[in-house]
């Protein structure tokens, strides 16, 4: 205790048994990261471990701090936080804000709005990366799927977790056909035949509906109807290995505008790699990522 001095004896005792026991220091630990092949770490990184400090926590066995974890957004290769999308009632018909539905679902690309964002869609369910379930998990980032039964296959639990961490999940057909020229019978099997699986996978009856490589027809627009599609989805913009395409319009990201993220079928870039590049391109262009089913 303080204010006491203690006996010669009990000092040289006190030494000798602290000598005896200290053991050196536990190595500092390393917070919990996900790894990706797009890390970037921008923190100092933890040295090595160090003795007891002089102190009043001298022989107690003082370990240094660790660095703080790094944020979620430099993990996955952006300068800055997502901006957050403006707080929006999810769309009860096929543009919020619209007229009651009308007897054919509406063909969209973009969608008319004042909102500085634009809408991150991917197709048919082939690129299964676990990692990007992380991904779109710490970015919140809102994204739309939409699957073709014949190329998911037995990675429907994939999607499942998709769904649990915010993504929309939507229709793409059955087998991927291309409809366009293709009889009633023959497109209305592909459109509710996916209709279908996904109600029977997870309970649920999309809502929107890309048609394959983007081909449709006035009897398309009459079965997805039928088969309760509120929406027929295309794209203005795609994000390929080489970079970003515009259908039409200016070369230029515009609020409102569908981006569409390419399948993989070069051995290019990953969903992520491709993913953070169109990220960046947004963030440069003063715009961020919406909900699409929050505006169809």
């Amino acid at each position: 205790m303080r204010g006491r001095t203690a006996p010669l004896t009990s000092v040289v005792v006190l030494a000798v048994t602290l000598t005896g026991c200290a053991g050196p220091a536990e190595p500092a630990g390393h917070p919990g990261r996900t790894a990706t092949e797009r890390a970037r770490s921008t923190g100092p990184t933890a040295g090595p471990a160090t003795g007891p400090t002089a102190g009043p926590d001298a022989g107690r066995g003082a370990r240094p701090h660790a660095p703080a974890a790094e944020p979620p957004y430099r993990r996955w290769g952006l300068d800055a936080p997502l901006a957050p999308a403006p707080a929006r009632t999810p769309a009860a018909g096929p543009l919020a804000g619209g007229p009651a539905r009308p007897a054919l679902p509406p063909v969209v690309d973009r969608i008319p709005t004042r909102d500085k964002v634009v809408f991150l869609t991917y197709d048919d369910g082939a690129e299964r990366d676990p990692r990007f379930v992380t991904m779109v998990r710490e970015l919140r980032l809102p994204v739309s799927m939409f699957l073709t039964d014949s190329v998911v296959g037995p990675g429907y639990a994939h999607f499942a977790r998709l769904r649990s961490v915010g993504a929309g999940l939507q229709n793409h057909t059955l087998d991927h056909a291309a409809l366009r020229g293709l009889p009633y019978a023959g497109q209305r099997a592909e459109i509710c035949g996916q209709q279908n699986k996904l109600k029977a996978r997870f309970g649920l009856r999309p809502r929107l509906f890309r048609p394959p490589y983007g081909a449709y027809d006035a009897v398309t627009l009459r079965a997805a109807a039928d088969c309760g599609i509120a929406a027929v989805v295309l794209w203005r913009a795609a994000m390929g290995p080489a970079g970003l395409t515009y259908t039409h319009g200016s070369h230029r990201l515009r609020p409102g505008d569908v981006v569409a993220v390419d399948p993989d079928e070069t051995g290019g870039p990953s969903l992520r790699e491709r993913t953070t590049r169109l990220l960046r391109r947004i963030q440069e262009q003063g715009l961020t990522v919406g909900r699409l089913e929050d505006y169809l």
